[in-house]
């Protein structure tokens, strides 16, 4: 099912691209995640690159230059297109072959140094696009102390619904409104129903909401009918983001029954630039976590390999800025962090869910995990935990507070996978900014 660490991962390896090789990068020439870029301010058409360092190396010049054989320039040609469909659409040895490739030319005694010199550009001087063309996009609910959390808010003893240990749960959302990092948005508006009121009432939301995820992107699709094996899913998967499921907490409260979310969800997601393979966090593979007296699962989500190595140890932080902060000039202020190693349900059972009823899934298709949250309250993946359901504001440094979010409020994701004998792999960020809403047309 898994794929393991291999000459690529080696923490030796150093980049001839300096900003490559400090200790704290995101990037370094063992990560190479994948996006979708063009110079800031430019007309250029948009294509791939690869993150180094704090630089991009353009695929669509590294193209040009025809430095590539076999497998490996198929994928270059895939890679340097507007969007990374095709390019997550190959197999997972021609992907494996190719980030094989990008590695020897960016590893320190790379022959084609000079050559290559010319196609960096620098990361601050790049404006980013969606790294796919996203068809569809399924939010779920992974996360068991998130569950558990939000679930005794409204049902103190049984917080958890009778399903959740059974299946995956999850939403089919809105592709359109999925934007890429230094999204801005307007604070939605739509229904809610005040707390002891018998009509509801329309304005903008006042329970607005970050959540905590990760993205996961298909590669190889299946067929319409065919259902994927939790052992072989993981083949279908080309790598993952951060992502933000914004929520209006007071529209989704009162929409959700009996169809789940719509309004409350549908106005914005944010996810990082950068997809980082899969192939990439192979070092960072953790047993799938289940208490001893956890029911067995069904066999369809079930399979040796997923419960010795089904998880990612990645950690997970939120930082807020208010535009309070923004304007004294002060640094955005960590409100929580998480890790994802403590998911109940992996990726590999994600997949297999999704598709056992016949589900075909695309190639650029987009998987949320849902918040991700740890055991303890200082690991919540969202405000509507932090603040106990907006009955305990948080308090920043300043002595601002916040039990929702704020109109000028930006919310920044960030996470890197650490472990000992082995280089530090980011992903980058993922940051949006709240707007007041737009006057509606009633």
């Amino acid at each position: 099912m898994s794929i393991v660490p291999n000459a690529t991962h080696e923490p030796g390896l150093r980049s001839w691209v300096a900003s490559a090789n400090q200790p704290q990068t995101d990037f370094p020439v063992q990560n190479l995640p994948f996006g979708i870029f063009r110079p800031a301010g430019s007309r250029e058409r948009f294509r791939g690159g690869v993150a180094i360092g704090d630089q991009i190396l353009d695929l669509g010049s590294l193209n040009a230059r025809k430095l590539l054989s076999g497998a490996a320039a198929e994928a270059l040609t895939a890679a340097a297109e507007p969007s990374l469909n095709r390019l997550m659409a190959l197999p997972a040895a021609v992907l494996g072959e190719f980030r094989a490739a990008l590695s020897g030319l960016l590893r320190s005694g790379s022959p084609a140094v000079a050559q290559l010199q010319a196609d960096l550009v620098p990361q601050s001087a790049a404006e980013y696009g969606l790294p796919a063309q996203i068809g569809n996009y399924t939010d779920f609910y992974a996360s068991i102390h998130h569950a558990t959390s939000v679930g005794r808010l409204f049902r103190p003893t049984n917080p958890l619904t009778p399903n959740y240990r059974w299946m995956p749960i999850a939403y089919h959302g809105r592709a359109s409104s999925i934007g890429v990092s230094e999204q801005e948005f307007h604070r939605p508006c739509g229904q809610s129903m005040p707390v002891g009121a018998e009509r509801p009432v329309f304005g903008p939301s006042t329970r607005l909401d970050y959540e905590l995820e990760m993205g996961v992107f298909i590669g190889e699709g299946n067929r319409l009918g065919e259902a994927i094996a939790v052992a072989s899913a993981e083949h279908h998967v080309f790598g993952l983001c951060l992502l933000n499921d914004w929520s209006a907490r007071d529209l989704q409260s009162w929409e959700a029954q009996p169809l789940g979310p719509f309004l409350g969800k549908n106005f914005a997601t944010t996810i990082s630039p950068w997809v980082v393979t899969l192939e990439a966090l192979a070092p960072f593979r953790a047993p799938l976590l289940r208490a001893p007296d956890e029911a067995e699962m069904l066999g369809y989500l079930d399979s040796p390999e997923v419960r010795a190595q089904g998880a990612f140890a990645i950690e997970l932080e939120v930082y807020l800025q208010t535009a309070t902060m923004r304007t004294r000039g002060a640094a955005a202020e960590r409100i929580s962090r998480a890790n994802f190693r403590d998911a109940y349900w992996s990726i590999a059972q994600m997949i297999a869910h999704h598709t056992v009823g016949g589900c075909n899934l695309l190639s650029g298709d987009l998987l949320g995990t849902g918040t991700q949250s740890g055991p303890t309250a200082a690991e919540a993946g969202s405000l509507l935990e932090l603040s106990v359901g907006g009955t305990k504001p948080i308090t920043l440094s300043d002595g601002e507070t916040r039990t929702f979010l704020a109109d000028g409020d930006r919310v920044e994701l960030r996470a890197a996978c650490l472990r000992e004998g082995f280089a530090r792999i980011g992903f980058g960020t993922a940051s949006g900014t709240v707007l007041k809403a737009l006057s509606p047309a009633i």
